[in-house]
């Protein structure tokens, strides 16, 4: 069956992008309304081993516990597989995540170390042609040999 037409703005270059930029943020550990930018408010799901988080509240609950937990971050894509479905792209993800942790009232902070498996949708923006994640689940947090338990 052929694939159906990109809609503007959606398309596997476009959703690569989303991709880079949203790790990037992560990393910097952007201001909460960038980071709102990149995903949907109506219907936003995000799950990870953590929890399940919905809308931009959801979003901004995990986001400021994440943000103030782990530093140091470096994610870096090693897989992104994109398929465009008309409205919407499914995109298999696989990250390599470094961070540090200080669990307070230990002495030192930890390495974290992971490899992750996610998959996403995302969809047109609605106010541009940048697309924006709808959907992240974390199906597999993998740790790397010598890594600190999350």
């Amino acid at each position: 069956m052929p694939e159906a037409p990109a809609v503007r703005g959606l398309t596997e270059q476009a959703v690569r992008a989303l991709a880079e930029r949203w790790y990037a943020a992560l990393d910097r550990h952007d201001d909460l309304d960038e980071m709102k930018a990149l995903v949907v408010d109506d219907g936003l799901m995000m799950r990870f081993p953590e929890g399940t988080f919905r809308g931009h509240a959801g979003f901004a609950t995990w986001y400021a516990a994440v943000s103030h937990r782990f530093f140091d971050e470096e994610h870096t894509v090693t897989d992104t597989q994109v398929v465009v479905d008309g409205a919407q792209a499914r995109v298999h993800v696989r990250v390599n995540w470094q961070a540090r942790a200080w669990n307070p009232p230990a002495a030192r902070s930890e390495w974290l170390g992971f490899d992750a498996d996610q998959t996403w949708i995302v969809v047109a923006g609605h106010s541009g042609p940048a697309p924006l994640i709808k959907t992240y689940i974390c199906n597999a947090l993998e740790p790397m040999p010598g890594s600190a338990a999350l």
